[in-house]
């Protein structure tokens, strides 16, 4: 039986009971005041039809339900999220301030969003799970029965929440470690592997939002011949494999690899899985969500998401983040002969859906300066135990990325020339990248500047090279960790880097930014603005809240020469470049990654291009402390930030001795040998 499914017992089975009975009658209930009573006769009647489908999970019935039963199961935990829904509902933190004033509002909104997580739960039939979402729902209740000031039932309210995330953290935190490595938690591998995908039925298996995109995609998939899903999944997992011999790892000493994969792309994940299983790698797979990580579907309503991102704020403190350190590092040492044999995750994305621009909302939780420094403390203590396990040097991963649906009426033509993008010409990019880094690795720095209206002007500092003959600073990035093909990278010198980092519009992580500039001082971001805002302080705080991850500053982890001019094309052909994923989007461009470097947690392996030569620069200033502080040298994120090459000025090389030596100008390649990257700009 799956790990995942719950084995029932009396004792959670008595209290399930008891606490849906009681939450089934709140309604009748008259001793709050109306705004709050409507609060939780709210989230009452969602837990109730949330309920629903558990019950029918507990008795083996999802599996039988038809079309429309799946759909009206779906619907009924879904439509919170609907446009006009829930900006008028509790959910929304903004509403529920507004109807129950600032003391309140946001903490209850807050659990309305965190008991949301129950949908997942009562499709896996999880009992066990579902009671204590329930019993929380319950002792908030309580709490807001005994008269009292706002003030002192806030202190009650997060003291509850504190307590449930504080004393289930086993459960709901280290379960999912556990998932990650453990192939026996196979919910989603079972539906993937054993369901009938020519039915669409399965979708609505998961317990995840199932949007136009997921329908449309499993239906695209199913109209391709079979040998195409099959050449791409070998692309997918050859990739992965390809990550480890790259690098010099050992894939024999590993057992498990952790496939993500976005739901309606079964059919390739299966045959993905049976090509791991043949391989030798028995694939993991657990929730993720909305998160575009683990098994993921499209996000109902990103204003949502983006209004609960910081929820923890209400609760967050040096004892909970002790107490979640502490269930990582139990739960690691637990299972650490499985952690010892997870290779690391195989990642298909997604790009397509319209681009997101979020609006900041007065009500919405938010992090003191305190608890960011706390943020920062738990990110790192987090890295080192999980590094500990899952060694850095060990392990490897790749990622592939395709289209969806949302992207448009061209959706075919994108994504079968997506498919080409990505099964390149291996062994023309590798002579032709080869070309570039003999020429970069002739320089000690190099200079960037933009066109129009880009202003970026930055001098990156590069390692010296005491062999050229044997060494060099950039890695010839062909096809394997990272697919497409289509880049050179290196790891600057922190010290001697120094400019202005510049570009007209951006999205990262599906998040838009408009005239992002970074001024860099030795290789650190000495300060940054954005124009999404009409207060300065608004556009400092996002880009430091979804950018530096609440880091003061943040080093030039990677610098990078992106040569994949056809999926340039590809983006300007059908205006879909600010919908390519950074995966593709760094290919368009020069980039430039802020946080950790390329090799982080891997400085001490050797690293080889095609050509024999070492890449010799994969430390920093920042990277090298963990030689005596291991908690400074990482700061666990590296977001890529790409120069379209129509915002690009020239690339130019700086010798020791003056000289100066072109790889692009005005926007196109100019070194000999890389005639064929200006072909498709014709």
């Amino acid at each position: 039986m799956s790990k995942t499914f719950y084995i029932e017992n009396d004792d959670v089975l008595e209290r399930y009971q008891l606490v849906t009975e009681r939450i089934s009658t709140i309604n009748e209930d008259k001793d709050l005041s109306e705004n709050l009573q409507s609060y939780f006769n709210q989230v009452a009647k969602y837990i109730m039809s949330v309920q629903a489908v558990l019950e029918k999970a507990v008795a083996g019935k999802l599996d039988a339900r038809s079309l429309e039963e799946c759909k009206a199961d779906h619907d009924s935990v879904f439509s919170i999220y609907n446009p006009g829904t829930y900006e008028n509902s509790f959910l929304c933190p903004t509403y529920a301030a507004g109807q129950l004033g600032r003391e309140l509002g946001g903490p209850l909104s807050a659990i309305f969003y965190k008991l949301t997580d129950m949908v997942r739960v009562a499709y896996a039939g999880r009992l066990d799970i579902f009671t204590i979402y329930c019993e929380l729902f319950m002792q908030v209740y309580g709490v807001c029965q005994v008269e009292s000031q706002d003030k002192f039932r806030r202190e009650d309210i997060l003291s509850a929440m504190y307590s449930f995330h504080h004393d289930y953290a086993q459960i709901l935190y280290g379960e999912s470690l556990i998932a990650m490595v453990d192939p026996e938690y196979d919910f989603y591998t079972n539906i993937i592997m054993k369901s009938d995908l020519s039915d669409d039925r399965y979708l609505y298996r998961y317990g995840m939002f199932i949007s136009d995109n997921e329908l449309k995609m499993a239906e695209h998939l199913r109209k391709m011949p079979q040998e195409d899903i099959v050449a791409m999944a070998r692309t997918y997992v050859e990739g992965y494999i390809k990550g480890f011999e790259v690098c010099g790892k050992d894939i024999s000493i590993k057992d498990t690899v952790g496939v993500h994969a976005p739901v309606g792309f079964e059919l390739m994940t299966r045959e993905a899985i049976k090509l791991f299983n043949e391989a030798g790698l028995a694939s993991t797979l657990r929730y993720g969500g909305t998160q575009g990580r683990n098994l993921f579907s499209t996000v109902p309503n990103k204003q949502c998401e983006y209004d609960h991102k910081d929820d923890k704020a209400y609760v967050w403190d040096k004892g909970l983040a002790d107490r979640l350190l502490e269930v990582t590092k139990n739960t690691f040492e637990k299972n650490k002969e499985m952690a010892a044999v997870y290779g690391g995750p195989a990642v298909i994305e997604t790009f397509g859906e319209t681009p997101f621009e979020p609006k900041n909302f007065e009500a919405n939780a938010k992090y003191s300066d305190k608890q960011n420094e706390l943020n920062v403390y738990y990110m790192s203590q987090n890295g080192q135990i999980t590094n500990q396990y899952i060694k850095g040097e060990e392990r490897s991963f790749t990622i592939i990325a395709y289209p969806i649906p949302e992207i448009g009426s061209q959706f075919n033509d994108i994504f079968n020339e997506t498919v080409a993008v990505n099964t390149m010409d291996y062994e023309l990019y590798k002579n032709i990248q080869q070309h570039i880094i003999d020429v970069l690795d002739k320089g000690e720095s190099v200079h960037i500047t933009g066109r129009g209206d880009n202003h970026t002007d930055i001098t990156v500092k590069l390692h010296h090279l005491d062999n050229p003959a044997k060494q060099t600073n950039f890695e010839n990035c062909v096809a394997d960790v990272n697919i497409p093909v289509g880049e050179v990278f290196t790891s600057p010198e922190l010290e001697g880097t120094n400019g202005v980092l510049h570009v007209t519009q951006v999205y990262l992580n599906e998040l838009c930014y408009k005239n992002l500039e970074m001024k860099f001082e030795d290789g650190k971001i000495a300060s940054y603005t954005c124009n999404n805002f009409d207060s300065e302080e608004e556009n400092k705080k996002y880009i430091y809240d979804n950018v530096l991850f609440k880091h003061e500053t943040l080093p030039m982890g990677e610098f990078a020469i992106g040569t994949n001019t056809r999926a340039f094309v590809m983006g300007q052909k059908y205006n879909i470049a600010d919908k390519l994923p950074i995966l593709i989007a760094e290919k368009t461009g020069p980039h430039f990654a802020v946080g950790d470097t390329c090799y982080s947690h891997s400085e001490d392996v050797p690293m080889y291009n095609p050509d024999g030569k070492e890449c010799i620069a994969r430390d920093n200033s920042c990277s090298l402390l963990r030689k005596t502080d291991i908690s400074k040298a990482y700061f666990n994120c590296h977001t890529d930030i790409t120069i379209p090459y129509y915002e690009l000025g020239d690339i130019t090389v700086i010798t020791a001795d003056g000289r100066e030596l072109e790889i692009i100008r005005e926007g196109r390649f100019v070194v000999p040998g890389t005639e064929e990257l200006n072909k498709v700009f014709e």
